[in-house]
């Protein structure tokens, strides 16, 4: 494992700014669907962590966009996140915090579990 790779992360704040304002990186949530179900962004598109690398092909489209990886507390998403930077996807961030700092910082209404 390198870890001279330095993830980009933004925070719920931020990431919330940018969809106010019309900007519309590729939403990336790596959490079971079950926990989607829970509550989700948005538009976000959902590969669990244990499938992204058999499913990598479906995100080639979205290589050379911007892509926020998402999951409950920003693990999985920053393993994710590093998974797709080793693959090629040069414009990656890691959502830090996850869905909890979403709930916490953006929208309460979005339940925590």
């Amino acid at each position: 494992m390198s870890s001279h790779n330095l993830l980009a992360e933004i925070s719920p704040p931020a990431l919330k700014a940018k969809l106010d304002a019309g900007d519309k990186p590729f939403l990336l949530d790596v959490r079971e669907p079950h926990e989607i179900k829970i509550c989700q962004l948005e538009h976000s598109f959902n590969i669990p962590l244990g499938d992204l690398r058999f499913r990598i092909t479906e995100l080639a489209e979205h290589k050379d966009k911007e892509i926020v990886v998402i999951c409950r507390s920003g693990k999985r998403s920053a393993m994710a996140a590093q998974f797709l930077q080793e693959n090629g996807f040069a414009n990656v961030l890691n959502l830090s915090g996850g869905m909890l700092g979403w709930s916490d910082q953006v929208d309460p209404s979005c339940t925590k579990y």
